[in-house]
């Protein structure tokens, strides 16, 4: 398949790298560490970084083309360290708008501190908008917490804990508290419930906070519970969905060029000694998967370049974003059933690179907005009901 080219950061010995290792890593279901530190000494962690601040500079649509190259070769490694760029990216938005209030966590990402994100909750169907865990004022502008985040990738590394929590101080106005804890601070525990079925490699395991505190300076927002239009929360949306996206699309990507390598070089008998490249079954199964990628490839490209260029999509913007991760996620489902369809029978085996390509796939879906979300915004978008 073709690739894009444009400004790079990421080495080729360094992905040669990190594909060697992935089969280990999801076989022992143990987190990235070698591929994290590589990673982090060639200066990723501050690739969204503006240049003033000690960063690369990358925008939103390079950021995400080196992450479809990094899921290409390590769909979970990818994954992972998808949780600290987004919330550079978000700062760096911040940063280029005039707002300096996040600009302490973009000087902490460029010095290689890592940053990870506390926004899963079990039973929370409603996002950024709402929260099941308790954010108590201490007072003085900060915030301790209390309950249970889920899916807290980065967990053995990271530096900075970005999470949301519900203030019901007021009951009448309870308020959505977005703040970073730090490691070394007291009151939450990891307990390491991850053993999945893909993207076993994020070691996303569940944090539970029994009020660690977060300091007044990095107390981000205190906004009113549901919808909001704030910028902070608006860029976290602008970024993570479009790099879900790329993620995807490069393990979609990835399954494709490895079924097409299979079909031009096994031997039909059918066709009398030819490879199967040369079926028309074959050719339509491979044809099905192309277009689905080119479908994929378009919008989270648009997206991603309109979110960066400051186009003005006005309330159509939560659809855009929403949709952009779902067609992807579900997009590239469809395109590695197709592969292994292709493939055949070897695709069952877990020495084949495919059977992992089938399960790391499948996280997709688990990671917000849910289905019925993303169809009751873009339905109601649509109608001019939302």
């Amino acid at each position: 398949m073709g690739r894009q080219e444009g400004r790079r950061l990421l080495t080729d010995e360094l992905l040669r790298g990190v594909a060697k290792r992935a089969p280990g890593y999801d076989r022992d279901n143990v987190f990235f560490t070698q591929d994290f530190e590589e990673l982090k000494e060639l200066g990723y962690l501050g690739v969204a970084v503006p240049e003033a601040l000690g960063g690369h500079g990358f925008t939103l649509p390079e950021v995400a083309l080196e992450q479809r190259r990094l899921a290409y070769h390590g769909a979970a490694t990818a994954l992972g360290i998808n949780m600290h760029l987004y919330w550079t990216g978000v700062a760096a938005d911040l940063h280029h708008a005039g707002d300096g209030s996040l600009d302490w966590l973009l000087r902490e990402a460029a010095a290689g501190r890592v940053f990870a994100a506390g926004h899963g909750e079990a039973g929370n169907d409603l996002g950024l908008g709402h929260s099941l865990v308790r954010a108590e004022p201490t007072g003085d502008g900060g915030y301790r917490f209390h309950g249970r985040k889920t899916f807290t990738s980065l967990s053995p590394v990271w530096d900075w804990l970005g999470l949301h929590a519900l203030d019901t101080t007021d009951p009448e106005n309870p308020k959505v508290v977005h703040a970073f804890t730090r490691r070394e601070d007291p009151g939450y525990r990891i307990e390491e419930v991850w053993d999945t079925l893909g993207a076993r490699a994020t070691s996303s395991h569940d944090t539970v906070l029994e009020g660690v505190e977060a300091a007044a300076p990095y107390v981000t927002r205190v906004l009113p519970a549901g919808p909001t239009g704030d910028p902070f929360v608006a860029s976290i949306f602008g970024w993570v969905f479009p790099l879900f996206g790329n993620v995807y699309y490069g393990i979609a990507e990835r399954a494709l060029d490895l079924a097409v390598a299979s079909a031009r070089r096994a031997v039909s008998q059918e066709l009398g000694g030819r490879t199967f490249a040369d079926h028309p079954l074959v050719q339509w199964n491979v044809a099905e998967a192309a277009l689905r990628l080119q479908a994929i490839e378009a919008q989270i490209d648009g997206v991603a370049r309109d979110w960066a260029e400051g186009v003005d999509h006005g309330s159509a913007w939560p659809a855009r974003l929403f949709g952009v991760k779902y067609n992807a996620v579900e997009g590239a489902k469809e395109v590695v059933d197709l592969a292994l369809r292709v493939a055949g029978g070897g695709s069952f085996f877990r020495r084949n690179e495919l059977e992992r390509l089938y399960r790391d796939v499948r996280a997709g879906g688990f990671h917000p907005p849910n289905a019925n979300l993303v169809h009751d915004v873009v339905g109601k978008t649509a109608l001019g009901v939302l």
